[in-house]
């Protein structure tokens, strides 16, 4: 789906991918009834057949144009369970190791993200704090701690395809990697109050170096 929004995380292929495969599924059924339910309209109108036949259905030969696409409609339904439980199970699920953690806070009406210094951890004293602001590197996968200090809110990010609801009172970890460098949105997509449109950041993908010279900057601020 890059010519709609573009991509830029690891796992974005994959969700673009379920969501493309879904819709040409469910195109293809919703077409095929149609063009069968028109071809019917017209072949079997008033004009050529004026006197219509009751058809109970119960016949192997009447009930198989039923059964047949009505299996082929549930094995399709398990194609897209099995494919949507393995995208869920590897992005929400299956945490690959962490490169750097940050910590994101959603209140209202912004974000304050917590960057680790030059040592790679968080909750340390080099610690870069900011807000309405994320820098991180490219091709480094990161772990986030997603918390609220007051309402619902959701952490998305659409170039990278999350979309993760924080809780009040609870720590929810998940995980990126971005794949190229860039400046993005960074979104509130759960209604959190009147200043809810406003609640907007942005992402900064960089490079190491880039990264580095970011860091020192806020050091000798």
């Amino acid at each position: 789906m890059e010519w709609l929004i573009e991509s830029a995380s690891s796992y974005a292929g994959r969700i673009d991918a379920l969501i493309i495969g879904i819709g040409i599924i469910v195109g293809f059924w919703w077409l095929a009834a149609n063009v069968i339910f028109f071809y019917f309209v017209f072949k079997f109108r008033k004009k050529n057949h004026p006197k219509a036949k009751y058809v109970a259905g119960e016949s192997h030969d009447e009930m198989k144009w039923i059964h047949w696409p009505h299996h082929a409609v549930l094995a399709f339904d398990a194609i897209i369970i099995v494919w949507a439980i393995w995208v869920w199970y590897g992005i929400k699920q299956d945490l690959p190791p962490a490169d750097e953690t940050i910590r994101v806070i959603g209140q209202q009406w912004s974000w304050t993200f917590v960057h680790p210094g030059e040592d790679g951890e968080i909750d340390t004293e080099d610690d870069v704090t900011t807000v309405d602001e994320l820098h991180v590197k490219v091709d480094k996968t990161y772990h986030f701690k997603l918390e609220s200090v007051d309402v619902l809110h959701s952490f998305s990010v659409p170039v990278f395809r999350i979309k993760q609801d924080t809780i009040p009172g609870r720590v929810i970890t998940g995980w990126f990697k971005p794949t190229k460098t860039g400046e993005w949105d960074i979104q509130c997509t759960e209604m959190c109050g009147i200043g809810h449109g406003i609640m907007q950041s942005r992402i900064h993908v960089e490079t190491e170096a880039d990264h580095m010279k970011w860091l020192a900057s806020k050091r000798q601020g």
